[in-house]
């Protein structure tokens, strides 16, 4: 098990004479971008941080090139690989020695899972079954999906040429429209019900994840509305966008006119159907006067391969050299939020996004059903595009396209949530126990 650990590392958790261990796990870049606020406020504060990479995401643009931007040092690397039943069960038992590690040298660990993961629901159950209760970060995200009544009205509408883009935008801010129960984005949404059970502090990002917490059962004890750590994270990068060159990659992009897509879900590159209506959205939009800046996630290339559609995108780059770009993954930060600041409209299959968006005030339009930041679409800073049509998302996108309503609603997902979390964390730690609550405490019974 040591081998997971830097050996510096193992040392400096030796040495610590502080018996709370803050154990930041990070898995993908989303959540490398929303953890390292909170690592940052930790370290602030003097308290022992250690940093645990699952190694969900290992590529640089993924990966290393953003836990450099925000300066994380990592200290555990689990190394997993293999399918998704082979990375799940690995997380589990490498997670479980880490914590054997630090009770063994003194240490009460309170791990901070993040969101949606396949890491955030292997770690939680890690943790739990040494009775270990950890903060979730991003609490209760359920996916709202207009009701099918709903997407049936405004598509009849459209297919009638009747279509009004100012309706479908304001049905979309009513919460009677929505219904809960999808499984998508799959299997998100069953990571973070099974990391909930798991979790000694719900860090609610909205006031409706609040609610959907509660009306699943967990205690309001547990719970404190907090906001999103994305934004923290944002507000960031923002101040350092000035600096970014990515701009001067692309020239074009100074114009202010290019739309961007990012593509990646598996629900949307496992689909045949689905991905061949995106790809189709991609093709009108540039061929009838649209520029757009495709940017190339690992998940869309394989698609690419797997439904034959690679020469389809090529040839957009030959043909379209002034409105069409096609672009690797973006790796830092920074870059992603200057390219934000300069769009008109972002497209996107993403979660993290939608909320990054709107702290930016920039119009986004979600290639899903529904979502699992639906409080961006009741806000009225996010709508839903289904990938049913091709044309019927092409009207979708035109509608958002420097929205003024859109660019008005300000940040829904705060400030300072950082120091709001950790401010909830330190409150409710005990140094013997963490976070973990036996029923004694919960019941707090007077038998005097």
């Amino acid at each position: 098990m040591l081998n997971y650990i830097e050996p510096k590392s193992i040392e400096r958790i030796k040495e610590s004479t502080q018996k709370i261990a803050h154990v930041i796990i990070i898995a993908t870049k989303p959540d490398i971008v929303k953890q390292a606020p909170l690592y940052l406020e930790l370290k602030s504060r003097g308290e022992l941080v250690i940093v645990c990479h699952t190694d969900q995401h290992y590529d640089y643009r993924y990966s290393g090139g953003v836990t450099e931007e925000f300066g994380i040092e990592v200290d555990i690397h689990l190394g997993i690989d293999g399918n998704l039943n082979n990375r799940s069960s690995q997380m589990i038992d490498r997670f479980g020695e880490v914590i054997d590690f630090l009770i063994e040298h003194d240490k009460t660990p309170i791990p901070y899972i993040h969101g949606d993961t396949s890491t955030a629901m292997s770690i939680g159950l890690g943790s739990i079954l040494k009775r270990v209760a950890c903060v979730h970060v991003e609490a209760g995200i359920r996916t709202l999906t207009p009701k099918a009544k709903v997407y049936q009205k405004f598509y009849n509408e459209f297919k009638a040429g009747k279509f009004n883009w100012d309706k479908y935008y304001a049905a979309m801010q009513v919460r009677e429209n929505f219904e809960l129960g999808s499984l998508e984005p799959y299997p998100e949404q069953i990571n973070t019900r099974m990391a909930e059970a798991a979790t000694g502090f719900h860090a609610a990002p909205h006031s409706i994840t609040h609610e959907f917490l509660l009306n699943e059962g967990y205690s309001d004890s547990k719970i404190a509305v907090v906001g999103n750590s994305v934004a923290d994270a944002v507000l960031r990068s923002k101040r350092e966008a000035k600096n970014s060159k990515f701009l001067e990659q692309f020239p074009l992009l100074k114009s202010g006119k290019f739309i961007p897509i990012f593509i990646h879900r598996r629900e949307t590159c496992e689909d045949e159907n689905r991905f061949k209506i995106i790809i189709q959205t991609i093709v009108k939009l540039v061929e009838s006067g649209d520029s757009v800046l495709l940017v190339s996630l690992f998940a869309f290339e394989s698609a690419l391969d797997r439904y034959g559609f690679r020469k389809t995108i090529e040839q957009l780059a030959v043909y379209y050299p002034d409105t069409f770009i096609y672009t690797e993954a973006i790796t830092f930060h920074a870059d992603m939020v200057a390219l934000m600041m300069k769009s008109p409209v972002v497209v996107v299959d993403s979660g993290s996004m939608q909320e990054e968006l709107n702290v930016l005030q920039v119009p986004c339009v979600t290639l899903r059903f529904g979502s699992d930041r639906g409080e961006s679409f009741l806000a009225g800073a996010n709508v839903p595009a289904p990938p049913i049509d091709s044309d019927f998302i092409v009207e979708i996108i035109r509608g958002a396209i420097n929205n003024p309503q859109m660019k008005a609603v300000k940040n829904i997902y705060g400030r300072n949530v950082s120091k709001k979390i950790v401010d909830e964390v330190l409150a409710r730690a005990n140094p013997d126990t963490g976070l973990f609550i036996t029923e004694e405490q919960r019941l707090n019974l007077n038998l005097s």
